[in-house]
């Protein structure tokens, strides 16, 4: 079932986005500026709830924040142990409840596959906030619009994803949403994080450009864009193996002196110790723009799916 000018009625996988849409979606996040900046009324009488299983910070406040901004109201809360799953209340019936409350539903959650489900079950729009090691659609579209934004373009750019490839959501999801337009990508990790063979296939399917390393040194002269992520820590299921991979790889002040002068530097935060925070004053430092162009993003994403 769709709705909305989007032509889709839940958001759980950015596979469900053509490039049309996350172009469309760009477009409108551009003109969310001047709203963010004078508030609107677009979704008055309108009720977000935020279920959020797992923690955190951008995700939630920016949604939050994204819908006050358009006039409508925030329900929810930010950690599993506040709401009747401590009682042993499942997944079902948490989402059948909720939705007797609000007009839309953002759900994070520590299994893979929980949004598809809730969202089939919901009988309002539920947008994937994070699911397992899986994906987070939201984050791939702020990423690409910030990419859009800074670089002017998104065609013909040489992207490195670097660092937790195996059990990060982010670079995924990133990967995906880049499958639509003509980017090389070049994958740097450990081996024993490298990205899943299932996303590899995905991509070679859609005829892109994919190279794999192990070093950001043989190519950080070439790219035009590194995204970089933290070790998922709370996802390994051998801390010592944690241990024994924190800090294999580092941006620091020494890296970015053989990139190009415009090459931005982004990351999904939060951040440990794989980017010195020297880097945080040079040219390329984008991450802590991200953010904020994450409000106008899901400002543009729940405006078209609620208005």
């Amino acid at each position: 079932m769709t709705n909305g000018i989007l032509g889709l009625r839940d958001v759980v996988s950015i596979k469900d986005f053509s490039r049309r849409q996350i172009e469309w979606l760009c477009e409108e996040a551009e003109k969310m500026e001047d709203v963010f900046r004078g508030g609107s009324d677009a979704l008055k009488g309108k009720i977000l709830a935020t279920l959020f299983m797992e923690p955190s910070t951008r995700t939630r406040l920016s949604f939050a924040t994204a819908m006050y901004k358009l006039g409508g109201q925030v329900i929810g809360f930010e950690n599993v142990e506040v709401s009747s799953m401590a009682k042993g209340e499942n997944l079902s019936d948490t989402i059948k409840t909720v939705e007797n409350y609000c007009d839309a539903i953002v759900l994070r959650h520590w299994l893979e596959g929980a949004a598809k489900f809730a969202s089939e079950i919901a009988n309002v729009p539920v947008i994937n906030a994070g699911s397992g090691t899986e994906e987070h659609p939201t984050q791939a579209l702020l990423d690409i619009f910030t990419i859009k934004r800074e670089m002017g373009t998104i065609d013909g750019l040489k992207i490195a994803i670097m660092g937790d490839l195996k059990y990060g959501r982010t670079v995924k999801s990133l990967s995906y949403g880049l499958a639509n337009f003509d980017v090389e990508i070049y994958f740097v990790s450990p081996e024993s994080l490298r990205m899943p063979e299932d996303v590899i296939r995905y991509l070679e399917k859609k005829k892109m450009h994919i190279e794999e390393y192990r070093m950001l040194d043989e190519i950080i002269k070439k790219i035009d864009v590194l995204y970089i992520t933290r070790l998922q820590k709370e996802r390994f299921p051998d801390v010592t193996e944690y241990e024994k991979l924190r800090g294999s790889y580092k941006v620091d002040i020494r890296t970015l002196s053989e990139a190009k002068p415009n090459m931005i530097l982004l990351h999904p935060l939060p951040r440990l110790d794989e980017v010195d925070p020297e880097v945080d004053r040079t040219v390329h430092a984008k991450y802590f723009k991200q953010p904020f162009y994450g409000v106008l993003t899901r400002m543009a994403l729940l405006k078209a799916l609620l208005a």
